[in-house]
């Protein structure tokens, strides 16, 4: 029976998913590193700081530390996301049935946890959650399950009674590896991809989420 319910942040939650590009990019450029947006997916999932250290493998450069780099991508996607970005779509409506129906709720996300609570808290939805776990805390982003363990462990809950909402072939990934049962919310450009068939049910948008019937 379930009785937890853990959620991605980035793309899931809010809609910062593309404002990482931007950043990146923005960053990349400040520092001369010669890497392109489109280069982006070879990394999709991983933690920032994984992410810089696999361009300076893949694209080196001169100057700036990978940890230098990094930091600044978290300082300018929390401030991009503060004035561009919004709660997805029925999110704020499936929290509050969730919360009167008196699931555990949580966040797992591979994003900084500087990140998570700057954001969580600009978007007045902290309030909703007993747990927020970022991947920087237990050594490993997603793919790897770490994240959603030690949430569901922070929580103590039984990986077994939790489901997930991800947005996110590698998040998919992590949460079955946890034992967990997914359903995926992927973006419109994504949402036929064949990997999403890896989750127990896919569906548009938060928006069409029915408890009873998704949950059962």
């Amino acid at each position: 029976m379930i009785d937890t319910v853990i959620f991605d942040m980035d793309g899931l939650l809010l809609d910062t998913e593309p404002l990482w590009s931007k950043s990146m990019l923005r960053i990349a450029e400040r520092h001369h590193i010669p890497i392109q947006a489109q280069q982006f997916k070879e990394t999709t999932g991983l933690k920032i700081h994984e992410v810089v250290a696999y361009w300076a493998i893949k694209y080196p450069w001169q100057g700036a530390s990978v940890e230098t780099v990094s930091e600044e991508i978290v300082d300018d996607i929390i401030e991009l996301s503060k004035a561009e970005a919004r709660v997805m779509p029925g999110a704020i409506a499936l929290l509050d049935t969730l919360k009167t129906k008196g699931y555990k709720l949580g966040v797992a996300t591979s994003s900084p946890t500087r990140m998570l609570y700057a954001l969580i808290e600009h978007f007045e939805i902290k309030d909703y959650f007993s747990e927020l776990s970022s991947a920087d805390t237990v050594g490993f982003g997603k793919p790897h399950p770490a994240v959603f363990l030690h949430c569901a462990a922070q929580l103590g809950s039984n990986p077994l009674t939790c489901i997930v909402f991800e947005d996110s072939f590698n998040g998919i990934i992590a949460a079955k590896a946890a034992r967990m049962r997914v359903i995926a919310v992927p973006d419109a450009l994504h949402y036929h991809d064949a990997r999403f068939a890896a989750a127990d049910k896919k569906v548009r948008s938060l928006e069409v989420i029915d408890v009873a019937k998704d949950f059962s």
